[in-house]
């Protein structure tokens, strides 16, 4: 028996039915793993601006540390040619 006020599917409107069914199972799964592939992609993006800030404070150091050498050779660059010229 049917609900009131409908009528029973035919076969092609049951098929029609089963298909929206379908498409709407496969669009709900496609959403489902876009979201999962964002989520991933931000946090992957997080990490590598994590990673990017981290590095440019290494070389911020390194050049730091590369400034100092550079100083100290050219004062014992001085203190030999002191040594050259006397």
């Amino acid at each position: 028996m049917t609900p009131a006020g409908q009528e029973p599917l035919l076969p092609r409107e049951s098929d029609s039915l089963g298909s929206l069914e379908e498409r709407i199972q496969q669009t709900v799964g496609l959403v489902t793993r876009l979201r999962q592939e964002r989520d991933s992609a931000l946090e992957q993006t997080a990490e590598a601006k994590a990673e990017a800030g981290r590095l440019a404070g290494e070389v911020k150091t390194l050049q730091a540390e590369r400034k100092q050498v550079r100083a100290r050779i050219e004062r014992l660059l001085g203190q030999i040619d002191q040594l050259g010229g006397g």
